[in-house]
């Protein structure tokens, strides 16, 4: 079994660290006995380009149990785990191709690793994966018959593509499911963010000016995580409705050149290209933290804000400091990469549940219905969705009510009025 990780001899750590994840995953626990004793993925090859963590581990085992021959690789070249991919190689033998800190050159060879497996479904995690099969000729990968997509980011590069006319098979955005991103992306990208960035500071986030960057559902779960920390949350946008949404839930909002001269640490979740710029470096505060949770490094100005310093040091784990030429120093966290997966352990496993369990049964999905899909991203069917919510609330021990008869014949009906 070819494979490149950082050290096998990590995998007894990695090994409990999955087990915990595990029993934090009851949906997916439930999937998993179906799929052993049902094989939807019998003989095919799932491709999945992935944070490579304990809850992704997870999600393999799920699809291995499920029939599927699953290769994986890192969707971000921070945010591998480097114990749970060893314990996935050794203890479930699975081809794992990630090693945490790999530069650009490794992240791509890696990549077309998993693509060297002449995958039948591909699962991404930025649509990295999918950017590579589609800047090769179209027979090279013609046994492809779908894929899914986890994050905002590649849902908004797989629609430009389809929109195009360019996608060459049908993907299923994962992200825009509802128990994905009101979910995975508020609580899990809110806590998790925090998260990393207190890691890497060590700093107090009470009576501090936290400025969000995007308020989408990312967003929205960060500025509420940092307002219950006793921050002064200052909120970024462009969407009218989105900015007078933050106003009604309290938030200052103000552009970006405003709140550069004012914030304390600054945070990017728009999937956008130079949010903070070099402008903006010039004229912030002495200290100034910034940090990215959005799924490319793009979003933050880094030959910017080079450009501007003279010295740069690594004062701690994942803590860049830019002294600037006027002697000002400007702190950059995991390098501009996702900091709650650079610097932290991403998502807690009892959301990741969700957003995986949702991945697990679109592949089912597709496996089932591939042959009458068009080229095109398509949202998961809502029967799916709400199922995985009814399972989730049976883990946790809630019920809720259903219609009585009459209540349905009262909501399907015009004639009763009042």
């Amino acid at each position: 079994m070819n494979y490149d990780i950082k050290n096998i001899k990590l995998a007894a750590k990695g090994a409990l660290r999955i087990e915990w994840a595990r029993n934090n995953m009851p949906v997916l626990g439930l999937i998993h006995e179906r799929f052993s004793k049902e094989k939807p993925l019998q003989g095919l090859k799932i491709a999945a380009c992935l944070h490579v963590t304990t809850e992704t581990a997870v999600l393999a085992q799920v699809l291995k149990a499920g029939g599927a021959d699953v290769h994986v690789c890192a969707s971000n070249p921070l945010s591998t785990q480097d114990d749970v991919a060893a314990s996935l190689v050794k203890n479930l033998k699975i081809p794992v191709f990630a090693i945490k800190g790999e530069d650009t050159k490794t992240y791509y060879r890696h990549l077309q690793a998993v693509l060297a497996a002449k995958p039948h479904i591909t699962m991404d995690d930025g649509a990295d994966l999918v950017s590579c099969i589609h800047q090769k000729p179209e027979d090279e990968h013609a046994n492809i018959i779908a894929g899914t997509e986890e994050t905002t980011t590649g849902v908004i590069r797989l629609r430009a593509l389809a929109e195009q006319g360019k996608l060459r098979y049908p993907i299923i955005a994962v992200n825009d499911a509802l128990t994905k991103h009101f979910f995975d992306n508020r609580y899990g990208t809110g806590q998790s963010t925090i998260d990393g960035i207190v890691r890497a500071t060590n700093k107090l986030l009470a009576g501090s000016n936290f400025v969000v960057c995007g308020y989408g559902w990312c967003g929205r779960g960060l500025a509420m995580r940092a307002n219950g920390m006793g921050a002064k949350v200052i909120v970024i946008e462009i969407d009218p409705l989105k900015a007078l949404e933050a106003t009604m839930d309290g938030y200052d909002v103000m552009p970006i050149k405003d709140a550069a001269r004012i914030g304390d640490i600054f945070v990017t979740a728009t999937g956008d290209i130079n949010v903070i710029r070099k402008e903006h470096f010039a004229v912030m505060k002495n200290g100034a933290i910034v940090a990215n949770t959005g799924h490319f490094n793009v979003e933050i100005d880094i030959p910017g804000l080079k450009h501007l310093s003279k010295k740069k040091k690594s004062i701690r784990d994942f803590c860049d400091e830019y002294i600037l030429k006027t002697g000002r120093k400007i702190y950059l966290l995991g390098e501009g990469r996702l900091i709650n997966l650079a610097a932290a352990e991403g998502h807690p496993a009892q959301v990741m549940d969700m957003s995986f369990a949702n991945q697990a049964l679109s592949a089912e999905y597709v496996a089932k219905n591939h042959s009458n899909l068009n080229r095109n991203v398509y949202k998961v069917p809502d029967d799916i969705d709400k199922n995985i919510a009814r399972l989730k609330l049976k883990s946790m021990g809630k019920s809720i009510d259903v219609l009585t008869k009459e209540q349905e014949k009262y909501l399907a009906s015009w004639e009763m009025g009042t």
